[in-house]
């Protein structure tokens, strides 16, 4: 049948949610993302009423950066479709300047998504095909192997990919009958990168000795996709029964077998935002957790994240564990707002007495030693007895606000106040209220 705004229509009534609020074409000024723009101008008043607007990423990495520009602005004045422009910093350090790229390019582009809106982008058959050869020589699983989906979460929309059983070849027959100039990215040229290499230098090949083997391939991404909503949907039970708040339950964990173990885990890291480590690091974390002593709260790290466990529970946290800034004053009064947490004040009965309170209070870390009475038949106890008598999470203990009136330790943040500063049980008082607490218990 061959690409048309009819058949992109067709595929986006399949796979853009019924909540979409707008399109946004991702435009690079090169053939495909051209004939994509224009199919969806043509058939925009047909879908939903929708409004389509482009993006166009400038990376600053080559010369003709000011060509491409050019051709995206060329275009979306003749299409009447408005177009941002965005300039972006690739920072290649740590890894190749291609994948640097791709992530400054859709980093910017998900920051520019408003509620709602669905980003369009051109990827096709082959580049789909591409996609599951790259993923199968860099040893992915079957998440990595099922390549690129048609419809994913993006920022505050979605990321949607109409044209991948689309060839390219049905592309360029649309966008030549455009009558539109494109731009040639040279990097599409340059070998050094890994798809590039295998697009010029390996696929003709493949091509030549099997020539279904793009059709073959996006089929067996198909496959692969369909086999990851299995597994995931049998680690959503698992998750389900072994969650315990924001963590699992380390006993849980251990009785299930390595294979639903690694599989429940990966979910989980993937619900809370965290991109898993490999198998082999997972697994390793995994057993530190099992096999750490019980008085040990071990933290097992990779990149900017954390597993850590504290009574028989498992939490993924940051890998710097948060700490109080440097000490800072504060205003005893109703509604006084401190930033640092932040804390504010609210009236209350049997809260703090004012009458005994300082005009300014001073909030600080704890350094160890610290003790109040949590309550006027109680003794007083140290900070450390009542975070373990409560179960205040080890990792988060730098973090509490410790609030003083002059040298006497009056409060730690919501969770305890001094009985001996406190008003009577039915007298107004000052309590305090911690908006924004990060998870203690």
């Amino acid at each position: 049948m061959g690409f048309s705004a009819a058949s992109l229509h067709a595929v986006l009534e399949r796979s853009v949610p019924l909540e979409a609020t707008g399109l946004v074409a991702a435009l690079s000024g090169g053939p495909d993302s051209t004939a994509l723009l224009a199919a969806a101008a043509e058939m925009q008043r047909g879908f939903r009423g929708l409004p389509l607007r482009a993006i166009h990423i400038d990376h600053g990495l080559q010369l003709s950066a000011a060509e491409f520009r050019n051709a995206c602005r060329a275009l979306c004045d003749r299409l009447g479709v408005p177009l941002s422009i965005i300039a972006v910093e690739v920072d290649g350090a740590g890894e190749s300047l291609e994948a640097a790229a791709r992530t400054a390019r859709y980093a910017a582009l998900a920051a520019q998504l408003q509620s709602g809106e669905c980003l369009l982008t051109a990827h096709h058959r082959k580049d789909q095909a591409e996609t599951l050869l790259l993923q199968a020589l860099r040893g992915a699983g079957v998440k990595g192997m099922a390549a690129m989906p048609v419809c994913k979460a993006l920022g505050l929309g979605w990321h949607v990919r109409p044209m991948l059983e689309t060839t390219h070849e049905e592309l360029l027959q649309f966008s030549a009958g455009l009558q539109q100039s494109h731009s040639s990215d040279p990097m599409n040229e340059d070998l050094r990168f890994d798809r590039v290499y295998l697009r010029k230098a390996v696929w003709p090949l493949l091509e030549k000795r099997w020539p279904g083997a793009e059709s073959t391939l996006s089929r067996t991404a198909l496959h692969m996709a369909e086999t990851q909503q299995l597994l995931d949907m049998a680690a959503a039970a698992e998750v389900a029964r072994l969650r315990d708040g924001e963590a699992l339950s380390v006993p849980g964990l251990r009785a299930l077998s390595r294979l639903k173990r690694v599989n429940a885990v990966r979910l989980w890291l993937r619900e809370a935002g965290v991109e898993a480590p490999s198998t082999a690091r997972l697994e390793e974390a995994l057993r530190q957790v099992f096999d750490s002593h019980a008085d040990q709260n071990p933290a097992i790290v990779w990149g900017e994240k954390a597993l850590r466990r504290y009574r028989q529970r498992m939490f993924v946290t940051d890998a710097d564990a948060p700490r109080l800034s440097d000490a800072k004053n504060w205003a005893a009064a109703p509604g006084s707002l401190l930033e640092l947490s932040p804390l504010s004040w609210i009236l209350q009965a049997g809260g703090l007495d004012p009458a005994k309170l300082p005009a300014v209070v001073t909030v600080r870390r704890r350094e160890g030693g610290e003790a109040l009475r949590p309550a006027r038949l109680a003794k007083t106890q140290t900070v450390q007895h009542l975070c373990q008598t409560w179960g205040v999470l080890p990792w988060m203990r730098d973090a509490l606000p410790l609030v003083y009136a002059g040298d006497m330790l009056i409060a730690v943040g919501d969770l305890w106040m001094d009985a001996d500063w406190c008003a009577a049980a039915d007298a107004p008082g000052l309590s305090i209220a911690w908006n924004k607490a990060p998870l203690l218990i």
